[in-house]
């Protein structure tokens, strides 16, 4: 489950970032943080840093150096304009995934146990 969960995750985790700057403004760490008490577990911290240099560089964020008690300044995401309308996109396309996804997961576990074996079957029987 580990190896599907890190590829669907790689589609979806734009839009989970940008919903979390939705909410409020912040930086990298705190970003890693959130999602891990999402249960986000085993994103590392270096995969969300190289996203938010690319939704920088979409435009989807306006950027503040912000002073740290520990080291150099703090780069604080916030999400803009541009940034709201792509969530709004992700979110579209969410909902138009999962619905679809959950028709098929319904059609799946409602269909009797004979049809698959006779697909199976009829399959085999070709070969």
């Amino acid at each position: 489950m580990a190896s599907q969960m890190t590829e669907m995750l790689k589609g979806t985790l734009e839009g989970i970032v940008l919903a979390i700057l939705a909410e409020r403004s912040a930086y990298g760490y705190e970003i890693t943080t959130r999602l891990r008490e999402q249960g986000f577990a085993d994103i590392a911290e270096g995969t969300i840093y190289a996203l938010l240099v690319r939704i920088e560089q979409r435009g989807f964020v306006d950027v503040e150096k912000v002073p740290s008690e520990k080291g150099p300044p703090r780069k604080v995401f916030s999400l803009n304009a541009q940034g709201r309308a792509q969530l709004a996109d992700f979110w579209e396309t969410w909902s138009f995934l999962t619905e679809r996804i959950d028709q098929l997961h319904r059609s799946d576990a409602t269909a009797p146990a004979a049809a698959h074996r006779t697909t199976d079957t009829n399959e085999n029987e070709g070969a």
